[in-house]
C-alpha cells in the first residue's frame, strides 16, 4: 500500500538568492538517497519559502526493496589449499561479503572456477528508511556560510527552529539540530505566527495559505506579476522587474501583497541610476517608469506583513528611501565639486592586484594600450578621446558616491565628467567601459568605449596570467574567462584590430612598467591557447559541432587567429558538412589516413614521371586548388574554400583505391609518401579534418 509523506525544516529567514539552489540541491538528495535504498515512489516535490524548506512524495511504497547479489571471489585453486581447507584469500573474501566460508559457493565462468558470495540486503520499512534520510539530507545541503547557534553542534544556513515529518497520519521519528520532529508547523511569522496541527500531508498545502503562507515559488511569483500588472493598469506606469531581483524578492516573503510608495520628486534632480540602484540592490524595492522611459516618483514594495496594515508598512518604506536617497543626493553633490582628474592621486593607494600594483599604475598600462591600439585607425580625435577616457575611467572608484553604490562605477564617472565639461564621446566611454558585464550583455556603443573597455579587460587578463594565477578547472576568482569572452566580443566589432596585436599591446604595457618579471613569448603562447579555448566555447554554445571547432582551432598551430576568422571558419565548416554529408565523410577518412601514412620528413619535391595517372590526377588537382585557396583564405571566403577543398574526394579516394602507398620499391614509395604530404599540406591553416567524427 503506498504511502504520503510531508517533510517540512523550518528555519529563521534563509537567505533568498542561496535558497533556490538549495531547494533544488535537497530534492537532487532526496532523490539520489531514495534510490539508494530501493524505496519505490511515484511523485516527488520540493518547495521553499524563506522560513521552511519542504519536501511532498507521493506513492511511497511500505518497504524497501529487497536486494539480491552475487559477487565472485578469488579461483577455486587460490580460495583452498590441496587439502581442502579455505585459504587466506577465501577467508578474507568471505568476511568481506558478510558471509560464512562454508556458504561461498563455486562455480564455471569459461574454462575457470571461482567461488561466490550471494548475499541479501533486506527490505526495510519505510519509516526507518525516513528517519535517517531526511537528518542527513539537510546536513548535506551546501550552502555558502553556515552558522551554529545554541549549544548545538549543528551548522545549517540559519538557526533551525522546528521539523515536521508525517508518513500518512503518522509522525516519523528523527532527530535534527536536537529538534524532534513532530506534527506541528508554523504560520506566516508577520501575519499568523501561532503554531497549527497538520493531520495529515492532504490538506497542508491549503493549511498554510489559512496562515499566510504560499509554498509554491511559481505561485508567489504569479501573485506578484498579477498584483503588478494591476497596479501598473491602474497609474499608467511599467514597473522595471529585473530577474535577479525579482527572484530574490519572491523568496523574501510568505504571503506577497504589491503595495505603491513615493518619494519625493526633488530627488529626481539626481542621477537615475543611484535612485534605481537604492531601490533594486539595496531595498529590493521596483522602481516605476512612465510610457516614455522617465523615471517616476513611485516605486513598488512587496510586502510579507498584514495587508490591512499597508498605509504603516508603505509609510516605513518611504522613510527607508529618503534616507538612502538623501544620502546618495549628498554624495553625488560632494563628489562633482572635484573634477574627475583630482582623483586620480587616490588610485595610488588603491590596490589592483598584489603582485600588479595599485588601481593608478593600471590606468596608466590602459593609456598605453589605448594609444598603441588606437594607432591602427588613423583617426586623431579617436586617439585623443579613447586616451583621455582611458585616464579617467577609474577616477570614480574613489568618489563617495561609488563607494556606497558599487555597481555604478563607470557610470558615476560618466556623469562627472559630462559635468565638467568633457566631450560626449570621452563621458559615453567612461561610462560603458565595464561592459559587457556579464554574458548577453551589450557592448560599448562608441569606438573609443569599446577601445578603452578592451584595455581594461586585456590589463586584467595579461596581468593574471602574468602572476601565473590564470584559471583552473571551476575556479577564476578574477573573472578572467569573463573578461577574455569580453574582448573577443568587442574584437568582432572593431575588425581593424588582431587578437594578437591586442595581446602584444597588453603585454607591451607591463614590461614597460617593469613591475612583474615577464617572458614576452612565453606568456603570448600561454594567452593565445587561453583564447582558442575561449573562443571553441563560445563557437560550441552557438551551436557549432565539437569537431569542426577542434578541426578549425588544431589547424592554427602558432597562429593567433582573430575571433570573427575563427567563428567564421567553424561556422562554414558546419554547414559545407552539413550540404553535403557524404562527401565530407570519406573526404575526412581519407585525410586521416593521408595523415597517418605521411612522412613530413620526406618534403613534397615530386618526381612526376613516376606518376600512374590517377596520381597525375591527384597531383593536378592539388595545384589547380592550391592557388585558388590562397585567394579564397585571403579574402575571408571559407564557404567556397570547403567547397573547393571537396572537390579533392574522388582524386584522393581514387588515389587509395589503386595504389599500393607502401611499394615495395622504395622510390615509388617515397614518392607515394611525398604526394600525400602535399595532399595533407593543402589542409595546412584551413582545418584538421582528422578531427571530424566519422562512421
Amino acid at each position: 500500500m503506498s504511502k504520503q509523506v510531508l517533510f517540512e525544516l523550518g528555519c529563521e529567514e534563509l537567505p533568498a538568492l542561496d535558497l533556490i539552489k538549495a531547494t533544488k540541491q535537497f530534492e537532487e538528495l532526496i532523490v539520489a538517497a531514495l534510490k539508494d535504498q530501493r524505496l519505490h515512489y511515484s511523485e516527488l516535490k520540493v518547495d521553499s519559502t524563506p522560513r521552511r524548506i519542504v519536501a511532498q512524495i507521493q506513492g511511497l511504497e511500505d518497504t524497501s526493496e529487497e536486494l539480491a547479489q552475487r559477487f565472485r571471489g578469488p579461483q577455486v585453486q587460490a580460495a583452498f589449499d590441496a587439502s581442502g581447507n579455505p585459504t587466506k584469500a577465501a577467508l578474507g573474501f568471505a568476511r568481506g561479503k558478510g558471509v560464512e566460508v562454508s556458504e561461498l559457493e563455486r562455480a564455471f565462468e569459461g574454462e575457470k572456477e571461482y567461488v561466490f558470495a550471494n548475499t541479501k540486503l533486506p527490505a526495510r520499512d519505510a519509516a526507518d528508511i525516513l528517519s535517517e534520510l531526511f537528518p542527513k539530507a539537510v546536513s548535506d545541503i551546501s550552502w555558502p556560510r553556515s552558522q551554529k547557534w545554541g549549544s548545538t553542534s549543528a551548522t545549517f544556513a540559519r538557526p533551525i527552529r522546528w521539523v515536521l515529518a508525517l508518513l500518512d497520519k503518522d509522525v516519523v521519528g528523527m532527530e535534527i539540530a536536537d529538534l524532534h520532529s513532530s506534527n506541528i508547523s508554523y504560520g506566516n511569522r508577520l501575519i499568523a505566527p501561532e503554531a497549527f496541527e497538520v493531520v495529515s500531508p492532504e490538506n497542508y498545502e491549503e493549511l498554510l495559505e489559512e496562515h499566510f503562507v504560499v509554498l509554491s515559488f511559481d505561485r508567489r511569483a504569479q501573485l506578484i506579476k498579477e498584483q503588478v500588472a494591476d497596479l501598473e493598469k491602474r497609474e499608467g506606469l511599467v514597473a522595471d522587474l529585473p530577474e535577479h531581483t525579482f527572484n530574490e524578492v519572491v523568496n523574501l516573503v510568505e504571503w506577497p501583497t504589491v503595495m505603491l510608495a513615493h518619494f519625493d520628486k526633488e530627488f529626481l534632480a539626481i542621477p537615475h541610476e543611484i535612485i534605481t540602484d537604492a531601490m533594486l540592490e539595496h531595498q529590493r524595492y521596483f522602481p516605476l517608469y512612465d510610457t516614455e522611459e522617465n523615471l517616476s516618483n513611485k516605486f513598488i514594495v512587496t510586502s510579507n506583513g498584514n495587508p490591512k496594515f499597508e498605509s504603516t508598512i508603505v509609510e516605513g518604506n518611504e522613510r527607508v528611501v529618503r534616507a538612502r536617497l538623501s544620502d546618495a543626493a549628498f554624495f553625488f553633490e560632494e563628489d562633482f565639486k572635484l573634477a574627475l582628474e583630482d582623483y586620480l592621486p587616490k588610485l595610488n593607494k588603491l590596490a589592483f592586484h598584489e603582485k600588479l600594483g595599485t588601481v593608478l599604475g593600471k590606468v596608466e598600462r590602459m593609456q598605453d594600450i589605448v594609444s598603441e591600439l588606437s594607432a591602427v585607425f588613423n583617426d586623431e580625435k579617436l586617439s585623443q578621446d579613447a586616451s583621455r577616457a582611458a585616464k579617467l575611467a577609474k577616477a570614480d572608484l574613489v568618489t563617495s558616491a561609488v563607494v556606497e553604490f558599487t555597481s555604478l562605477q563607470g557610470i558615476m564617472g560618466g556623469y562627472y565628467a559630462k559635468i565638467h565639461g568633457e566631450n560626449d564621446e570621452v563621458a559615453q566611454a567612461i561610462s560603458e567601459h565595464y561592459r559587457p558585464r556579464f554574458a548577453g550583455d551589450v557592448l560599448p556603443q562608441n569606438r573609443a568605449g569599446k577601445l578603452v573597455a578592451l584595455a581594461d579587460k586585456l590589463d586584467t587578463v595579461v596581468g593574471i596570467f602574468a602572476a601565473h594565477q590564470g584559471p583552473t578547472g571551476s575556479s577564476d576568482p578574477f573573472a578572467v574567462r569573463r573578461s577574455a569572452i569580453g574582448i573577443i566580443n568587442i574584437l568582432t566589432e572593431l575588425p581593424e584590430l588582431s587578437l594578437e596585436e591586442a595581446l602584444k599591446a597588453g603585454i607591451n604595457a607591463y614590461v614597460k612598467q617593469d613591475i612583474i618579471e615577464i617572458n614576452p613569448t612565453e606568456l603570448l603562447d600561454e594567452l593565445a591557447d587561453f583564447f582558442t579555448t575561449r573562443m571553441s566555447v563560445m563557437a560550441k554554445d552557438n551551436g557549432i559541432n565539437t569537431d569542426s571547432i577542434h578541426a578549425v582551432s588544431n589547424a592554427l598551430g602558432s597562429t593567433i587567429l582573430d575571433p570573427l576568422d575563427f567563428f567564421a571558419r567553424a561556422h562554414a565548416l558546419d554547414s559545407a558538412r552539413l550540404s553535403d554529408e557524404a562527401s565530407f565523410e570519406n573526404l575526412a577518412q581519407a585525410y586521416t589516413r593521408a595523415k597517418n601514412l605521411s612522412d613530413p620528413s620526406l618534403g613534397v619535391k615530386l618526381n612526376t614521371e613516376l606518376f600512374s595517372p590517377v596520381e597525375q590526377k591527384l597531383y593536378n588537382s592539388l595545384g589547380e586548388l592550391e592557388g585558388k585557396l590562397a585567394s579564397l583564405i585571403k579574402e575571408k571566403d571559407y564557404k567556397s574554400a570547403f567547397a573547393e577543398l571537396a572537390k579533392l574526394k574522388d582524386p584522393i579516394d581514387n588515389f587509395f583505391t589503386e595504389v599500393l602507398v607502401m611499394d615495395e620499391n622504395q622510390e615509388l614509395r617515397e614518392n607515394h609518401l611525398r604526394l600525400l604530404n602535399a595532399f595533407t599540406q593543402v589542409f595546412e591553416g584551413i582545418a584538421d579534418f582528422s578531427e571530424l567524427n566519422t562512421k
